[in-house]
Parts: structure tokens; sequence; C-alpha cells
């Protein structure tokens, strides 16, 4: 079984969504600096402590020692926070995508980092169970967590009207990946796109992946989504076509979406009695 112990967070997006100004969110002065500069991830909880603090607390309890954040030109504030208050329990690099120009290129921004090696890749601003995380790294192989629709609009902050924000993967029986799709158009999360069948609406990918340098490869080689941008689960999909085989672990649990102010106060409090350790 091969071993994983590092992981990708991408946290180099420039929080269009979070920027916006939302005059109903209750917010304090550091939540609404850290907001205004679509830095999700220093977005603090009730307790101060950065959202960033529970995502590598949650990789380090799944079983990851070494994390590479993948950030921005401007995202000094996450670089000069992690050097003056390094994480206990892992060893953190940094790699920086000099422009916007999506997902699969801020993959490719860690490149040297990730040499050889299996890794896991994430949203910075989502947490994750850390029973996800573990399974991932566990696993043996590249694939993904496959989360059950139901269960996320169940024990998520996320209402069924945003899981068309997010992609949906259709499984084989063997529970390997045979496609995915991005943002579907006309999924409005209630009802199922005309045409598909309940195994492809049933199962979401939060990006929370474990790849091989083989991904990479798809990385460069994709072109450009609709909305201009060189996305990961474009590069997945590519690469699933290419004979990469992803092996799905379904899982009925939550995700905590960390993506507009809206959000902010609900999961502050939330994670304002979590005991972690970063």
């Amino acid at each position: 079984m091969k071993e994983c112990t590092g992981a990708v967070v991408l946290a180099a997006g420039l929080g269009s969504r979070m920027r916006r100004d939302d005059s109903s969110a209750p917010l304090d002065a550091a939540q609404a600096a850290a907001a205004g500069r679509g830095l999700k991830g220093m977005i603090p909880d009730s307790r101060g402590r950065p959202f960033l603090d529970h995502v590598l607390s949650a990789l380090a309890d799944g079983g990851i020692s070494d994390v590479c954040l993948v950030i921005g030109r401007d995202h000094d504030p996450i670089r000069d926070h992690y050097t003056l208050q390094a994480p206990r329990r892992v060893k953190l690099a940094f790699a920086v995508q000099e422009s916007p120009r999506g997902t699969a290129d801020a993959l490719l921004a860690a490149e040297s980092w990730i040499g050889s090696n299996d890794f896991l890749v994430l949203n910075s601003d989502n947490l994750y169970p850390v029973a996800a995380i573990r399974a991932l790294v566990n696993l043996g192989e590249p694939g993904l967590v496959a989360f059950e629709r139901e269960a996320l609009v169940r024990e998520s902050n996320i209402d069924a009207s945003r899981i068309g924000a997010y992609a949906i993967v259709e499984l084989r029986p063997d529970d390997t990946l045979a496609g995915i799709v991005e943002k579907p158009a006309g999924y409005a999360g209630a009802t199922p796109p005309a045409g598909t069948g309940p195994q492809l609406v049933e199962w979401i990918s939060m990006n929370l992946w474990r790849f091989d340098a083989r991904i990479l490869d798809a990385c460069r080689a994709v072109t450009p989504s609709v909305r201009g941008e060189l996305e990961l689960p474009l590069a997945v999909a590519l690469a699933v076509s290419r004979g990469v085989r992803l092996r799905a672990v379904r899982m009925a649990a939550g995700v905590l979406d960390l993506s507009n102010r809206g959000d902010i106060a609900g999961i502050a409090r939330r994670l304002g009695d979590s005991d972690i350790q970063p």
C-alpha cells in the first residue's frame, strides 16, 4: 500500500463572493477585515482562531504530516501568520499561484513540492470530517470522497439550493469514478437535471481528492472552462478519460463551507468550542 502523508491546500482564490458586502451578516472587526480581502482561510472563529487552523488540525488528525499551502501573490497575511505561529503537528510549506487562473493551475504551483508522491488535495474554505481525510490517507491509491447529497444538506451549513454549486459524480459499480459534472446547467439542488439517473445526482464532490503525479499532466493539458478558468474537476475528467482510475469512498457526512459572509457567524460559533491542535 502506497503511503500518503502530504496534502496540498488550495488557498489562492480571489474570494470574490466573500468580498461582497452583506449588511445582514453580523461580523466582528477581524472577520470583516479578512472577508474584505477575500482571505477565507484567515477568517477567525469565535475564539479568534483562523479557519485554516481547523483545516490543518483535521489534516493532522487524519494522518497528514506535511502540508503545502497554495496562496496568491497578495496573500502575505497567510504566510505571515503561519511564519509567526507555525503549526505544531504538520510541517508547512508554501507555493504561490502567480495569477488566479483556476484550481488546476493552482495545483501546478505545488508541483515541485509534490514530486513523485501521492498526496491529498482540498479546499482551504471547507472543513472536512477527519474520517474522510483518514479514509483517503489509508486508501492506497488515487481516489476521492463522494459525499451523499442528502447528508450534506442535513449535516452541513449547505442548503439544497446551494448543492448546484458543487460537482456531481457518477460512480461505477466498483466505486471507481466514471464521470464528473462541474456546476451542471439547470441543477437547482432540489430537482435533478433532466435526463440524469439517481446515482449521478446522489453523490457530490466537495473537492477532497487523493492523487498521484499523473494528475499534473492532466492539469497542464486541460482547457479553460466556460468561466475561463483551468478547473481541477475538468482535469480530473481528462485524467479519467486517459485511463487514470480514481476510487471513491462513499460517505454520508457534512462539510462546513465558508463561501460568503452569511456563512461566517454560524461557522464561527460552531467551531468556537472545538478543541484543535494545528
